[in-house]
């Protein structure tokens, strides 16, 4: 069952009121910049995480402004689309809503009584150029923990570039060998780290010590597959050598 800290209370709470009941996962952004950006990528994270436990999600979006803007930035970084904001429709049942936000999106104060809120650091965008390969920017925004302020710098969108040509290659290699099942311990271990406040840079640890460990290589391939389907960064798109 995943777990998410609240913003105000600092405690950890169910992020799903009951087995199956449906979740809302609402963000809340004032306009289109990098900050914008990375909560709308914690917020589709954790609907991918939510919807691989079985959870049935409900993604909405309230924007001040740019919303176009922010839709197509969001696109780009592979974000799915979430619906605009309106009133949560009756008949939800045991419904939960986490309200995810930059430190200056707050809700209004009718919703700030309801569900969890789920904060997100800013980010110094640091003069960032653009990107041919959109995914770097999005493995740049979820390497750090989301509660720390990010300085999107040259040094880390390199290293964020550097990571996925090495494990998109690898991926590419190991889908040539058998397949294998992905472990259970490290099954284990990336669930664990979801679970868990949403930890994606654990999960990013994880594949990390996959990628040269004794896991066979056809097991490596379905560990990356799998924690692909939370992470959204294309992992097995080189494989056949096809871009």
């Amino acid at each position: 069952m995943l777990r998410i800290t609240d913003a105000r209370s600092g405690e950890p709470t169910d992020a799903a009121l009951a087995r199956r009941g449906v979740v809302r996962v609402h963000a809340h952004v004032s306009g289109f910049d990098t900050t914008a950006l990375r909560v709308l990528v914690v917020a589709d994270v954790l609907v991918r995480a939510l919807e691989i436990g079985g959870t049935p999600v409900w993604p909405t979006l309230s924007s001040a402004r740019e919303l176009a803007e922010l839709r197509s930035g969001a696109a780009a970084l592979g974000i799915r689309p979430f619906e605009d904001h309106h009133e949560p429709a009756t008949g939800l049942g045991d419904a939960r809503t986490l309200h995810v936000r930059g430190p200056r999106d707050g809700a209004t104060d009718a919703e700030a009584a309801d569900g969890v809120h789920v904060e997100v650091a800013p980010v110094d965008p640091a003069g960032r150029p653009g990107l041919e390969d959109p995914t770097v920017l999005r493995l740049a925004l979820l390497a750090a923990p989301r509660d720390e302020p990010l300085r999107l710098d040259a040094a880390a969108l390199a290293d964020a570039e550097g990571t996925l040509t090495r494990w998109r290659a690898a991926v590419a290699g190991w889908a040539t060998l058998p397949s294998r099942p992905v472990p259970d311990d490290v099954r284990g271990r990336l669930r664990g780290a979801w679970e868990d406040d949403l930890d994606v840079p654990g999960v990013l640890r994880v594949l990390s010590w996959v990628e040269t460990s004794d896991v066979p290589e056809g097991a490596r391939f379905e560990t990356y597959a799998y924690a692909d389907r939370l992470l959204g960064l294309e992992l097995t798109r080189e494989i056949g050598g096809q871009r």
